[in-house]
């Protein structure tokens, strides 16, 4: 089994080929290709790559699927004996992609 550990917004995601994740937005239309090339670190059944602190000429290739909303995050304020209450909501902007291919 091949996979990798990629860096995608300031974040770390391990991933696979032919596997569906949800990452922070990011500025593609659907159906684009994106590569990402922050590859931290890259394995199959034989070897282990580690970056220091990136594995040379290691890409990963991904598909994007579409622009979703994440789940409603309620935030509630509250002091006690003043009659004091804010309720916010707030929906992340996600981008769901498919990884094609992990090269390296």
């Amino acid at each position: 089994m091949k996979y990798a550990i990629i860096k995608i917004c300031g974040k770390q995601y391990k991933v696979s080929e032919g596997e569906e994740i949800l990452v922070e937005k990011l500025e593609a239309e659907k159906g684009k290709a994106v590569v990402f090339d922050e590859v931290l670190l890259l394995a199959n059944e034989k070897t282990l790559k580690i970056g220091q602190p990136l594995v040379e000429k290691a890409k990963v290739k991904a598909k994007v699927l579409e622009q979703v909303k994440g789940e409603k995050i309620r935030v509630a304020k509250f002091r006690s004996k003043s009659k004091y209450r804010k309720v916010k909501g707030h929906r992340q902007r996600l981008t769901k992609i498919k990884i094609e291919k992990i090269y390296g």
